[in-house]
């Protein structure tokens, strides 16, 4: 397979950086499309500055990588955040911001990278989507209508533009970034584990293997679809045992109250996620968690965000 030009969004870190990693040691030419510079070592490939909320500055980079390195074949929309608390205590600009990046971001990108692709004739669009975007989970009702909304997208669009251009989304469970790892204890991240039938979180290396495969040849009759990398955990019904504000898991806030104080029902400060598809340190519902790193990972957000992060992608 010869040198592709590959675009990523969110590729400073979490699963992005490990999808660019893949790419760059097969070969490709990878640019990393990133609000944020990459950490000391992270860097793969080019990075190009930019915010995924903002459609004309996607368009420009998208355009800049092609005037350097020729048509885009690779567009991946991997950058994500995610705010946990419960529905009731949603403020309208937490949604908007969770919505205008993890949904109007990957909108953005992939048409800006569509339109070129049409005038090649090829091309394959792919995101981060959730395993959250088809199965309930308490406290994060916008992340999980915006990865629902990925979804959306991918089959429609999958319609819209072929033969030419394929579409596919990669759904991750829980996935074991630097960032959520530090969020852990040895007791959290056991009992989670638990919970998982596969009985650990995925290496974020390989989720970037499932999006290497659905851009590579062998997967050209592929369009339209999730491919869900969550050890399981749908398939084992396993999504609804995360508990709620008013009963949550053991171990994770205490004894299961009915009903929960007033701190349990509001959780912890809107918090900003990383790395696409890992859930909230030890447990996706809404228990505040018990360490909460100050680090923001593959965050499209300004870096004066004075949140914390949380959920170690997303991304």
């Amino acid at each position: 397979m010869s040198p592709r030009v590959v675009v990523i969004s969110g590729a400073s870190s979490g699963i992005g950086l490990a999808t660019a990693r893949r790419f760059a040691a097969g070969g490709d030419q990878v640019v990393n499309i990133d609000m944020n510079a990459p950490g000391p070592g992270d860097a793969v490939g080019e990075w190009v500055a930019a915010d995924v909320r903002d459609w004309t500055a996607l368009d420009a980079a998208v355009g800049q990588v092609e005037r350097v390195h020729g048509a885009v074949d690779v567009a991946i929309a991997s950058a994500g955040i995610s705010k946990r608390r419960p529905f009731t205590e949603m403020t309208e600009q937490d949604a908007r911001e969770v919505i205008d990046v993890n949904l109007m971001g990957v909108i953005g990108l992939w048409q800006a990278a569509a339109r070129r692709m049409i005038t090649a004739q090829r091309g394959v669009l792919l995101a981060t989507a959730s395993a959250n975007g088809s199965a309930g989970y308490p406290c994060y009702a916008d992340y999980n209508a915006t990865k629902a909304g990925v979804l959306a997208l991918c089959r429609t669009v999958a319609i819209e533009l072929a033969p030419y251009v394929r579409t596919a989304c990669v759904s991750p469970g829980y996935v074991m970034t630097p960032m959520q790892r530090a969020e852990y204890t040895p007791a959290m991240l056991a009992d989670v584990n638990k919970q998982i039938p596969a009985g650990r979180h995925a290496d974020p290396a390989e989720i970037a293997e499932a999006f290497h495969y659905l851009a590579s040849p062998a997967a050209r009759y592929i369009t339209g679809q999730q491919l869900i990398a969550d050890g399981g955990e749908l398939a084992g019904g396993t999504a609804s045992s995360h508990g709620t504000v008013f009963n949550p898991p053991r171990g994770f806030g205490g004894s299961h109250l009915r009903p929960a104080p007033r701190a349990m029902l509001r959780g912890p400060d809107p918090q900003i996620g990383a790395a696409e598809g890992s859930g909230p340190p030890g447990v996706r519902g809404c228990p505040p968690a018990s360490r909460v790193s100050p680090r923001v990972g593959t965050t499209r957000l300004a870096p004066q965000a004075k949140q914390r992060a949380c959920r170690a992608e997303t991304g």
